[in-house]
This record gives C-alpha cells, structure tokens and sequence, in this order.
C-alpha cells in the first residue's frame, strides 16, 4: 500500500531591497504609488490571491520594513508571515532569505521558494503557477520571454566609442524575468558552494546555480511581456497605464443553492433599474431572496441626475429593510454627435446623468455601505479605453467612471467597502438600440449575460477592479487571466465598439 507523500509548502519570497535612484526617487521604488497604491502592495496582492502559494516572506531595503508593515496590515494579507531587511547586495539579500526559509524546518524537510523582484507588479497568477507545477519535476525553475530585439556584443575602443564584435543568433536568446523558483535545498546548497569562491558575484540566482550546481539542469517558464521591471522612469508611466487600462476576468459563477445563501435577506438598491442590464439585475437577484428596490425615471419617477431623489431612494430602502448591502448604477445617456454642433442642454444632461450622477450615488451611499461593508457597482463602456469621434461626452464619462471605481476603492478600502465597475462589450439595451437601430443577431451581448456577470461581481470579495464582459474571451480561462494580458489583448478591439 503506497503512502500519501504530501506537497511541500511553496513560499514566495518577495525582493524589495532595491533603492529609486535610477528612476530618481528619494525612496525605495517599491514604495512608489502606481495605480494609487504601493508598487510592492500590488506584488504581493497576486501572491496573496495565487491558491499555489502556501506563505510569503518579504526582504526590504534597511530603514523601510515599518513602511512594508504598514502596507501589509491595511490590506489585510494573511500570508505575510515575515517582514526582514534586505542585504546591501542581491546576493546577501537571498542568503538571508534562506536562512530565514531553514528556520523551523523539520531534518529533512523541503521547501518550494520562488524569488520575485518586488517591482515587477503586473506578475500574472498563470506564470506562479506554471513555476511551481515545474518544481514537481525540475529542481531551478526560469522564467523568460523571446527577446523581441536584436542583441549586439560590443567592445570600447578608447575615445571611438563601441563597436559590434558579435550579433548572436536571436532565435536562441531570451530575456530574464522573476519569479525563480527553486527547491530550497538547492538554492541553499548552490550558495553553499558559492561561498568558497572569494570572486563571488551575482545578479540573480539562477545563475548561481548554472556556475555552482552545472549539473542541475534550470528549467524555463513562459513569462510575459507584461511582466515587466519597474526600473526607468518610463517604465513607471508605462506601469500605471497598464493599471489604468487592466480588466479582470469575470469570477466564477456560483450555483444556485450559494447565489440563494449570499442573496436571501440582504438588499440591492439598483439606479437605472428600469429596463435593460439594470432590470435583469434586480429581476435575477430577487429570484434569489434579495429585498430589491429597482429605481428609474419611468417607473419609480426616480431622477438621478437629482441628489434629493437619490438620497430620498436610499433613506428608503434602509428604513424598511434596516440595510443596504449593494448599490448598483446603470443608468445613462448615450448621445451621438459633434461636440461643436452639441446643444447645451445635450452637454449639461450628459454631465449629469453619466458623470455627476455617480458621484452623488456613491457620496449618498458610503454610509450605508461602510455598515454592512457592501459593495458599490458602477459601469463603463469598452470606449473608455480610447475617445472616439462624435463620442466625446459617452467616452469621457465612462473612463471617468473607471478612475472613480480606482480611486474610492482605494479610499473606502480601509471601511471594508468595495467598488467595481463592469465593462460590458456592444450589449442589447434599449438604450443602445435608440441610438443605433436594430442590429445584426448575434453580434450583441445580452442584457441578461451582463446582469449574470454583475451578480458574480457584487457577490465576490473583489474591489478596484475593471471587470470585461465579452461574447468570447480565450484568455479567461480558468480565471486565470491576467487584467494586464486582457488590456493588451483587446484594447485595439474596444476601440472599434461602444457599450
């Protein structure tokens, strides 16, 4: 009878011990904000949701471990276990990171490590992944893309300056990234071995282990362009427009019984609630037991343009229900047209209903929702990504819904409350169909796929993020897509349609 041998613990060791000279900062890169949070506190966020990832420890530079602390407790990160300075060099970094991995370890007992640059932020749970299934099979795990350039050897030839002696075949070549991953005992015995050379020298480990084990073979893991360090100054600009531009995949659908336990007693104030995206919504989860107050011009007369109507509507539904745990807003007005040629009241009307109208919501709401630490659901158009002639008012106003749902998650973040906004492909609303007619069948979403979706979304544990509904999305598989690969994926396509 064969025993159960059980999987070792895979521990993520984050290396923050870089400084920001060289994209000219007074501190440590991985403390710059991107995307209005910490460069590190995104690092660990896709560690902390990786299920293959059993605990993280963090190596941060001298005199900043309480700012690591600090970010570390307001998220929340359970998987944290430590926090310890970083060494002067890489090398010394992870030999502390070693030594801190042995301590408690069982004689004989093994570990997973995989070591990842602090400033690579836009990591995608699919590489992690990839990474520690290899350790299954491999003892040094790579991680690495085709190099997209051609590479040139120089050498200097005193005041002429450099000159090519070697242009390797590129076919063979590829670039670096993080994570690599390792059993522990090995990287420790490479920099056992490391040690007895007094020229000792490196910038990763791996090719600690190529110099020092050769015979260990140092398996490579596909990275991903995106994957990228946060170095040069551009590269922060680059980051953060990533981060703008990012969408997550949709969560998993629940089953009936679990949408029935999540939904029954709690209630949903939906603006916009009338007809289309907003109405399935309210129809799908009052099935589920959900006290629903479904608000529009032509039902209810509720106008939300008006902050009186808004609050009134709210003031509402937590006197009779003593809740409100969800607030959902889809309404909107879609007007076609050139600015120039735009009436002032067309202008004034689109300012109100698709920009100020939001903000009144989400102002009205926080108190409702920082008591049952709810969520609030805002939505915008596959135009966000790009403004496109005769849009300018619907295009402007639905990016500007993405950088509120951005920033109030950010803000509210601390009174549990979640913000995400939904970002439906051309879908079947009437709305839609007064502004474009009646289309070809089949080349529309559904009212009805999208309120699904919205449901999933409200009942997740996300926040601050942009969620893409597609007809058909390969990348969303086994919601394992990165936002990142999302974005480069379909910003070209968005740019050809309007929600």
């Amino acid at each position: 009878m064969s025993q159960h041998i059980a999987k070792p613990r895979t521990t993520a060791v984050i290396l923050a011990g870089g400084t920001g000279q060289r994209v000219g900062l007074s501190i440590p890169k991985q403390l710059l904000k991107i995307a209005g949070k910490a460069v590190i506190e995104h690092t660990l966020t896709t560690f902390e949701n990786t299920d293959s990832i059993d605990d993280i420890i963090v190596l941060m530079a001298p005199g900043y471990v309480p700012d690591v602390e600090k970010i570390v407790a307001k998220a929340g990160f359970t998987k944290v276990k430590k926090i310890i300075e970083g060494g002067t060099t890489r090398n010394e970094t992870t030999e502390r990171a070693i030594a801190a991995l042995g301590e408690g370890l069982a004689e004989g007992e093994d570990l997973n490590v995989l070591f990842h640059d602090a400033v690579r932020p836009l990591l995608s749970r699919r590489v992690i992944d990839d990474c520690v299934t290899a350790l299954e099979r491999y003892e040094a795990v790579d991680v690495a893309i085709p190099s997209a350039d051609t590479i040139i050897v120089t050498r200097t030839h005193g005041q002429d300056g450099e000159f090519i002696t070697e242009i390797p075949d590129r076919s063979r070549l590829r670039r670096g990234q993080t994570p690599q991953a390792f059993k522990l005992s090995t990287i420790k015995r490479a920099y056992e071995v490391a040690d007895g050379d007094p020229n000792f020298q490196a910038t990763d480990d791996c090719s600690v282990v190529l110099k020092y084990l050769p015979d260990v073979p140092i398996h490579v893991v596909a990275g991903d362009e995106y994957n990228m360090k946060v170095t040069q100054p551009v590269d922060v600009f680059i980051a953060d427009k990533l981060f703008q531009l990012g969408s997550t995949a949709a969560p998993e659908q629940k089953d009936e019984d679990a949408y029935r336990e999540l939904l029954t007693g709690k209630t949903v104030v939906i603006f916009g609630g009338s007809y289309g995206i907003g109405k399935d919504i309210a129809e799908l989860a009052e099935s589920y037991g959900a006290n629903v107050y479904a608000l529009g011009r032509s039902t209810t007369g509720t106008h939300v343009e008006n902050p009186e109507e808004v609050d009134d509507a709210l003031s509402k539904a937590y006197a009779e229900t003593g809740r409100i745990d969800h607030v959902v807003n889809t309404a909107g007005v879609l007007r076609i047209g050139k600015l120039a040629e735009t009436d002032n009241a067309t202008i004034e009307e689109a300012m109100k209903v698709n920009y100020l109208a939001p903000v009144q919501i989400a102002r009205s709401s926080y108190k409702y929702l920082a008591e049952t630490k709810g969520q609030l659901l805002l939505y915008t158009s596959s135009s966000y990504t790009r403004g496109r002639a005769e849009y300018s008012l619907y295009s402007s106003t639905k990016a500007a819904m993405v950088n509120l749902t951005q920033a109030l998650s950010d803000e509210w973040a601390g009174d549990g409350i979640r913000v995400n906004c939904v970002n439906p492909e051309r879908t079947a609303t009437p709305m839609r169909t007064k502004a474009f007619g009646q289309e070809p069948s089949g080349s529309l979403l559904s009212s009805e796929a999208v309120a699904r979706t919205s449901l999933d979304v409200l009942l997740s544990e996300l926040t601050g993020h942009v969620i893409d509904v597609r007809q058909q999305d390969p990348t969303a598989a086994a919601g394992q897509a990165s936002g990142f690969e999302q974005a480069l994926a379909s910003v070209l396509d968005r740019q050809d349609g309007v929600a």
